[in-house]
């Protein structure tokens, strides 16, 4: 009895613990963020550190609208992450949904292939992206952007998004060939709402990859008009003397969008990744 006494109150500990390191690891970074950004300057640097303030500060997200172009470094990552997004989606579905109801000899090795395409880092292609890019006149422009997340987007999307298309059964689109609808019809009307937990995991997906990417904006966007808020947030950091209040505020409010997505499309995402873990 008292052996079972004593693992229960062992469990009981390492319950406590666990919730405790999950809350830490996830929530309380955030947290010291958004309270180093309001925090007034003198209590910075206090020892013993304040967990808590009595007199919050807003300078610094004044500071930051004042002094610096944050707002069009949000608009541009707001239109590349949007684009980048909307083009991944598309193509992805369109091929998931071809390569489930017209397989071809080869079309599950096809399908592999384009996964491992999103396996090689991008330092590896960011080189020669940048070579065909300045070809193309991409260079400093949304659209070059918006191509170069869609090409790592869209191999990731599409190898989630088959397992949904193949579990819709095709006895549904034949009841809507049945009742007149050809074949696009049957796709937008019947299939692709069925996907739709999947189409909304990869749009995350895609757009957090673009909000938060630095390598590709960095190495592609040297024009200030057209950074986005990872690039803002580094050259902030070099240029502000350490001015903390001010780069929190510009970390939250560039946190707070991913926060938010994750909040409202949470069972999307666990449903999207939990069907392409079966597969």
């Amino acid at each position: 009895m008292t052996t079972a006494l004593h693992r229960l109150s062992r469990v009981r500990w390492y319950l406590v613990i666990g919730v405790v390191l999950l809350v830490a690891i996830n929530g309380f970074p955030f947290y010291w963020m958004a309270l180093t950004s309001v925090k007034p300057g003198t209590e910075l640097f206090s020892y013993p550190p304040t967990f808590f303030t009595t007199a919050p500060d807003l300078s610094g997200f004044q500071r930051l609208f004042e002094t610096t172009n944050f707002l069009t470094y949000a608009r541009n990552s707001l239109i590349i992450a949007s684009g980048a997004t909307v083009l991944s989606v598309v193509v992805s579905a369109l091929a998931a949904y071809g390569l489930t109801r017209f397989p071809f000899p080869g079309s599950r090795a096809f399908s592999t292939a384009i996964l491992y395409a999103y396996t090689f880092a991008p330092i590896v292609i960011v080189v020669p992206l940048y070579g065909m890019f300045r070809e193309a006149g991409l260079i400093n422009s949304h659209l070059g952007m918006i191509l170069a997340y869609a090409s790592f987007g869209v191999p990731f999307s599409l190898w989630l998004l088959q397992p949904f298309f193949r579990a819709i059964p095709a006895e549904l689109e034949e009841a809507a060939f049945v009742d007149g609808a050809n074949r696009v019809k049957s796709a937008w009307y019947v299939v692709f709402p069925q996907a739709l937990p999947g189409l909304i995991a990869v749009s995350v997906f895609t757009f957090l990859l673009a909000w938060e990417d630095y390598l590709f904006a960095r190495v592609l966007i040297t024009q200030d008009d057209l950074k986005t808020l990872p690039i803002a947030l580094h050259d902030l950091y070099n240029a502000s003397l350490q001015d903390w209040p001010l780069l929190m505020a510009a970390a939250v409010l560039i946190n707070l969008p991913v926060l938010i997505a994750f909040l409202f499309v949470q069972k999307y995402l666990v449903a999207g990744w939990g069907a392409g873990a079966i597969k």
